[in-house]
């Protein structure tokens, strides 16, 4: 909520790129400092609404500093989505770390509602004021903070106040590990910001996290490959096959080439980088049944939003693809490529939920995981990728 600045003494810091981490561009807004997961010269060659949408959305990306502050101030513009015919989705979380553990948690206010119509996807914005998120009570004495900033909601930052000076934080020596995914990457139904399964396998891998999951958006893009080709990174992963199969967006004579050139694009700018191909997650109604997916408008009309899968499965004998054709030929082209390639390993996806997880944790929308199934998966992934003999776990 708002707030009369009367009990501090304010000091209000400038908002930089060195106190940001997880975003690969600024923009300078009107109001502020829009961070994207995106470069300019990618979001160029995009045309898609969703994905313009998806980037804009700060999954991952968090303020970070150090301060000896005990009360801190962060305005922001959020742009919030809801659906014609739904209750209004929760408002978004931002988390604080402080000293790398969990010390609050604040909704923001105010800010736009983008109102989107499932049975035609045309969006209406509604403006609204800027809002304020307060977190109060810190321990006195110079500390690390982070604000990680909602995963699911466009978010302009304005300005930051704190009661003490701030300094951007350290190099702290921590390896950054890039990944790149759909919504599930992204965070879908995930309870926060640190609780999307990527932030989980960072936080237990003790790595620096850029996460480049995009809802409804992992359709191996050349600029997608270009823009993890030109950033920085000593860990990279490629988490692909639900979006292609939910778009229906190509058949399995264009897949492989596109694996294929997706990947050498990454390896240009990263030749000896440890690089993980990640196949899908177990998802019932796209095993063996083709794309499009569509929300089923029979159950939006209950209030109850449950995705189906509209292909028929014979088509997969023309090469209409499914996950299982999906995990078959990752797994080819990863064998085949490691040849020449032994920084290059494959994960298959069933390993982080497979078909008894789904008994135990179902998809509550048939495509997209819970919160206790994130918190799976990213503990899942931390135990396979970032301990043992995993492609990720420190030598």
């Amino acid at each position: 909520m708002h707030t009369e600045h009367t009990e501090h003494d304010w000091i209000t810091t400038p908002l930089t790129a060195d106190l940001l981490r997880g975003a690969l561009d600024l923009e300078r807004t009107e109001h502020g400092l829009l961070p994207h997961r995106l470069p300019a010269r990618a979001r160029a060659q995009n045309d898609n609404a969703q994905l313009a949408m998806a980037e804009a959305q700060p999954s991952g990306v968090r303020l970070v500093f150090r301060t000896a502050a005990t009360a801190v101030e962060l305005d922001t513009l959020r742009t919030k989505r809801d659906y014609v015919g739904f209750p209004s989705r929760p408002d978004g979380l931002y988390d604080l770390l402080v000293d790398g553990r969990p010390a609050g948690q604040a909704s923001g206010t105010g800010g736009n509602v983008l109102t989107v119509d499932m049975a035609t996807w045309a969006g209406e914005v509604t403006p609204g004021p800027v809002g304020t998120v307060r977190f109060t009570g810190l321990a006195a004495g110079e500390k690390d903070v982070e604000i990680w900033l909602p995963h699911n909601e466009t978010t302009e930052l304005v300005a930051l106040r704190t009661d003490a000076p701030v300094v951007p934080l350290p190099d702290r020596g921590r390896r950054v590990w890039l990944h790149h995914g759909s919504s599930i990457s992204h965070g879908s139904d995930a309870a926060s910001p640190t609780a999307v399964w990527p932030a989980i396998a960072a936080s237990l891998g003790g790595v620096e996290l850029v996460n480049l999951g995009f809802g409804g958006s992992a359709m191996l893009d050349p600029f997608t490959a270009r823009a993890m080709r030109d950033t920085p990174a000593d860990l990279i992963s490629v988490k692909v096959g639900i979006n292609i199969v939910n778009g229906d967006v190509m058949r399995l004579r264009a897949f492989g080439p596109a694996v294929h050139g997706f990947l050498d694009t990454i390896r240009d700018g990263h030749p000896d980088t440890p690089l993980l191909v990640v196949s899908p997650i177990h998802c019932a109604i796209h095993e063996d049944t083709p794309g499009p997916t569509a929300p089923d408008l029979s159950e939006i009309e209950k209030g109850r939003l449950l995705f189906a899968a509209m292909g028929d499965p014979a088509e997969t004998a023309t090469g209409k693809l499914t996950l299982g054709v999906i995990r078959e030929e990752l797994a080819r082209i990863v064998r085949q490529r490691a040849a020449d390639d032994p920084n290059l390993h494959y994960l298959d996806g069933l390993a982080l939920y497979g078909e008894s997880d789904a008994a135990e944790l179902p998809l509550p929308d048939h495509v997209h995981p819970d919160a206790a199934t994130h918190r799976r998966i990213g503990e899942r992934f931390g135990a396979l990728a970032f301990t043992g003999k995993g492609p990720f776990a420190e030598r």
